[in-house]
């Protein structure tokens, strides 16, 4: 199921891969075009992705950024400009195709080649989660426009996050976050991550499962510069 959105099977060489790792393509989604500094420990790789999708006219429009761990199967965070919400919600999950080997920049259904998952998690690897939901990094409820909402569900912006956590304490608090932000002046920006735990089992052997959710946000209120910064215990229904 497509959803409106238009996927290319060649992608033309103005639409390369980026391959310089830092974010070149969707700077604009960081204050001041500057990613958050990131050193993974010894063994762990990420990946840099400018989140897109292609629209009914064959455009390309990049949406958000996420750094995303392929040795944990999990985003380290992700980041996006805020604009007041507006939109309803459609549960559509996307894979990255560009993660495992194919020449594709922007998220899609599934993929065609057989390497699809190696670097990624898939939606089998929640299936049969007990107690874990696709937690959001980017929530639906910050987006604004039909776009933005279905990129927001691709597992590159999820990471297991238990379900009274992600149905109650961070749903409350992503809505107090809307209200916050709508009274900057300008663009507000958002970093949200996750910090994984190592105690807990991977899901299906392979997904990591986040310990905490973070979230930073920045933006001008009467000509100053105000930031915030919230987490909250991902673990197994300890409230926050």
């Amino acid at each position: 199921m497509e959803l409106g959105v238009q996927y290319k099977r060649q992608v033309p060489a103005e639409y390369d891969l980026d391959t310089d790792n830092n974010f070149s393509k969707c700077k604009e989604f960081f204050f001041n075009n500057a990613p958050p500094d990131f050193t993974p420990p010894w063994g762990v790789s990420v990946k840099p992705i400018c989140q897109c999708l292609w629209d009914e006219k064959d455009q390309q429009h990049y949406l958000y950024a996420t750094l995303y761990s392929t040795t944990w199967k999990i985003p380290v965070y992700s980041a996006y400009v805020f604009h007041s919400p507006n939109i309803g919600r459609c549960d559509a999950w996307y894979i990255e195709p560009q993660l495992d080997g194919e020449n594709e920049p922007c998220m899609r259904p599934k993929g065609r080649n057989l390497n699809i998952g190696i670097n990624q998690a898939l939606n089998k690897d929640y299936a049969d989660s007990t107690g874990f939901d696709k937690g959001h990094l980017y929530p639906v409820l910050h987006t604004y426009n039909h776009l933005s909402m279905l990129a927001t569900s691709t597992l590159t912006n999820a990471a297991p996050q238990e379900k009274c956590f992600n149905r109650v304490n961070w749903l409350e608090h992503e809505k107090a976050v809307i209200e916050d932000l709508k009274s900057c002046d300008k663009k507000a920006y958002v970093v949200t991550g996750v910090v994984p735990d190592f105690q807990i089992p991977k899901l299906n052997n392979r997904v990591t499962v986040s310990k905490f959710y973070w979230r930073a946000t920045c933006c001008q209120k009467a000509n100053q510069y105000i930031a915030k910064g919230y987490y909250g215990p991902d673990n197994n229904g300890i409230s926050l």
